[in-house]
């Protein structure tokens, strides 16, 4: 697995959970999706994801989006 897969795949399943959480437990878990959401989308401007030099300095695989 790469950076890339690896990203994407934390993303999807914070989204997911904060989703459910949001539904059964309190709204303000909604906030954790948008989070998510803003971050996907200025990770696609600036190409600067937190995430990702984490999983660099844990010694995953560079991907094609995050080297």
């Amino acid at each position: 697995m790469n950076i890339d897969k690896a990203i994407l795949r934390f993303a999807g399943i914070m989204i997911l959970v904060s989703l459910g959480l949001g539904q059964w437990v309190s709204s303000y878990w909604f906030l954790s999706t948008a989070f998510v959401g803003l971050n996907l989308l200025q990770t696609s401007f600036t190409g600067f994801c937190p995430a990702a030099i984490f999983l660099k300095k844990l010694g995953v695989k560079p991907g094609a989006a995050f080297k």
